[in-house]
């Protein structure tokens, strides 16, 4: 049951459907994963397969402890892959933990003609071991949602 100003912020759209199920699942599960109780989850974005939590500021690794039983746990009870991501933190904090698994060599801004912007990032690797375009996509999309960033990404 919730609350009359609960009840108004999902009708309004600030609060989605799957945030309030995240919310409800990480409440259950808190007894499990001490840690959570000072957690703050701010955002649940989907995105190419991917949920994305956005949580506080230092709260990343609150989510990422336990050997990762708890991402894991997330992931199979939503069937997605879940991605943590830090709210209020640089650009680069916030590429380097979307790109985890890859070495961002460079980030650049792009000055485009109309007067928006995109974030060039090359990442460090060969050929074979490359994000397949599929994944270079969905995270590209995160990154609109997440943070209204468009991203071109390329390899050196």
């Amino acid at each position: 049951m919730l609350c009359s100003k609960c009840q108004e912020k999902i009708r309004s759209g600030a609060v989605t459907d799957i945030y309030m199920r995240v919310a409800q699942f990480l409440l259950d599960i808190e007894n499990q994963y001490p840690l959570l109780q000072k957690a703050r989850l701010e955002n649940v974005v989907e995105a190419g397969g991917f949920l994305v939590l956005v949580v506080g500021r230092g709260d990343r690794s609150k989510f990422m402890s336990y050997g990762g039983k708890l991402t894991r746990a997330v992931g199979d009870e939503f069937r997605k892959r879940v991605l943590v991501l830090e709210s209020g933190v640089n650009d680069r904090r916030f590429l380097e933990d979307l790109f985890a698994n890859q070495r961002i060599v460079t980030i650049n801004i792009i000055w485009l003609p109309d007067g928006s912007t995109e974030t060039r990032v090359v990442l460090r690797g060969r050929r074979s071991r490359r994000l397949s375009k599929k994944r270079i996509q969905a995270l590209r999309d995160i990154a609109k949602k997440v943070r209204n960033m468009s991203l071109r990404v390329e390899y050196a």
